[in-house]
């Protein structure tokens, strides 16, 4: 038998709030209400999942389905990079990242799948801190060369550092071993990549370098 504590950290709630995911929350206009973006609840005599020690609770589960929502959201935008910029640099962080964030997307799946909750994405059509946006997806589309580079940056930015924001949050207020220990890769990784990143950004003007999220 595991116990499920079925209301996000107070930690997590407010990364929520901020992404406008949470009750209270004004929410993004034109999409879901937010009562409908919550974590469906587990059954509390749920059997644990083979291979997995430990409970979730419900900060476990909004942290992953929101690790899906992010990375089904970044994977597109770096598909673009090798038919946007020849810089190899640039292509090659572009690869590291996608690795590392598809490996977290199948990671989230599967420990989604082990609790029992949805393995799709219940954020899907909303845009919040650290997505990209439709519109923002098509002038990336658009752009090519230093141009792609400095909208790719700027948004490689955003993304890593809400990210690294919301894995923090859920080490803190989260539960399950195999979850909190996929938050802290999370933030080392997005450490390394923002560090990556910086350097790369570096070569261009200052004038002409994205302000950090």
């Amino acid at each position: 038998m595991r116990a499920v504590v079925a209301v996000p950290s107070a930690l997590l709630v407010a990364v929520l709030l901020v992404a406008g995911c949470a009750d209270g929350s004004p929410g993004v206009a034109g999409t879901t209400p937010p009562s409908a973006t919550r974590p469906a609840a587990a059954p509390s005599n749920a059997a644990s999942p083979t291979g997995t020690a430990g409970p979730f609770s419900g900060t476990d589960i909004a942290w992953l389905q929101l690790t899906v929502a992010m990375a089904d959201r970044l994977l597109p935008v770096l598909d673009l990079v090798s038919a946007r910029t020849t810089d190899p640099d640039w292509r090659r962080l572009a690869t590291q990242i996608e690795a590392t964030h598809r490996a977290y997307l199948g990671r989230s799946r599967q420990l989604l799948h082990e609790f029992g909750a949805p393995t799709t994405n219940p954020h899907e059509g909303h845009d919040m801190p650290g997505m990209i946006t439709a519109e923002e997806l098509a002038a990336l589309r658009s752009a090519t060369g230093t141009s792609f580079q400095r909208l790719l940056a700027g948004h490689l930015r955003a993304h890593l550092t809400q990210a690294a924001r919301m894995a923090t949050a859920e080490q803190r207020g989260g539960v399950h071993p195999a979850t909190t220990t996929l938050a802290a890769t999370v933030v080392r990784d997005g450490t390394t990549d923002l560090a990556r990143l910086d350097r790369l950004d570096a070569q261009r003007p200052a004038g002409r370098r994205p302000q950090a999220a």
